[in-house]
């Protein structure tokens, strides 16, 4: 394999090439809600994999832990291993040291522990439905919405002391080298603090999440690749279609319509470029029927990098190298 790719010599195979030895360190495989557009179940992803010459994925589960579907994948999979994580959310009570110790224990054990997705304080109150064409978030539209849910919702305090529960947390993920903290879908600002915490508590590990990376500037982004902690970037922050994916509550009327909002492959791109991609790990984020699979997105994305002028060690930096050191896998 080449170790560029010339401008006027480009190949349909390269991108295949670059498959082997990837991981997409976010996959999301069923099961989910009844009411979302389906998921490619944990076993076929894997399989598609392992087919694709991938090194390993690891699973996320929007509503909880996804370590014991990985560890039912790999029984089943004997020659390829899978990993997973855990998401703290709403219906596990949200911040919940006893979620997390079990999360930590259950199966294999997990590699990553996230502060949650779509029901995190920033998620709920920015989420929306269409109200006479127009979006207005759930707190507003929804009668009785912020008292049930917002309640519940996770929220990293910006100063002041550090609650008991996020203390007990920080100190299990510190005990743990193989396991990584995701800042999961918070606030630019809640991001920040999650670093200054995790280096307080000695954490090496920690991925800014993609979406609490897109709300902070490239200085920020900057300071946390310096303090050597990765930065996510995922597929479908480019490369997703303008329609619903994935909705955590099971109430019709809270389908998150602002889904059909998304960035483009430009700046995403650039995004990577300003800050520079040695602390970078690229993945999906893919799994939902109403999107290519994984590893097709993952080929999608190794694409479009070769073709905006990213070397193919800067790709595999991003897609294989990082990942590993993230996951633990390479020590």
């Amino acid at each position: 394999m080449a170790t560029y790719e010339p401008f006027y010599n480009r190949t349909m195979e390269l991108p295949e090439e670059l498959l082997v030895g990837a991981i997409d360190s976010h996959v999301h495989a069923g099961p989910v809600l009844r009411s979302n557009p389906g998921h490619f179940d944990p076993i076929q992803v894997a399989e598609m994999a392992r087919a694709a010459g991938m090194r390993t994925i690891l699973y996320y589960d929007v509503f909880g832990w996804a370590s014991g579907t990985a560890w039912m994948v790999n029984r089943y999979m004997k020659d390829f291993r899978t990993y997973g994580g855990y998401l703290m959310n709403s219906s596990h009570g949200g911040m919940n040291p006893r979620a997390v110790r079990t999360a930590l224990n259950l199966g294999e054990g997990c590699r990553m522990i996230s502060f949650g997705s779509h029901c995190t304080w920033h998620s709920a109150t920015t989420e929306s439905t269409l109200v006479d064409g127009k979006l207005v978030p759930f707190k507003d539209a929804i009668p009785g919405f912020a008292e049930k849910e917002l309640s519940r919702a996770i929220r990293i305090p910006l100063d002041g002391p550090v609650p008991d529960a996020l203390k007990e947390i920080l100190d299990m993920v510190a005990e743990r080298p193989e396991v990584y903290l995701n800042t999961g879908h918070v606030s630019g600002p809640e991001a920040m603090r999650v670093v200054d915490l995790a280096e307080q508590w000695g954490i090496r590990k920690v991925l800014v999440a993609h979406p609490a990376r897109a709300l902070l500037t490239v200085e920020q982004q900057k300071d946390i690749a310096r303090r050597g902690f990765f930065l996510e970037a995922c597929a479908v922050d480019f490369g997703g279609p303008w329609m619903p994916q994935t909705h955590y509550y099971v109430e019709r009327e809270l389908m998150d319509m602002s889904s059909l909002v998304h960035g483009r492959a430009m700046s995403w791109l650039q995004g990577i470029r300003d800050v520079g991609p040695e602390q970078f790990v690229l993945a999906t984020d893919y799994g939902v029927r109403v999107l290519p699979s994984p590893i097709e997105g993952m080929r999608m994305m190794i694409s479009m990098l070769l073709y905006f002028g990213f070397s193919i060690e800067e790709v595999q930096t991003m897609t294989a190298t990082n990942p590993a050191r993230l996951i633990g896998l390479d020590g």
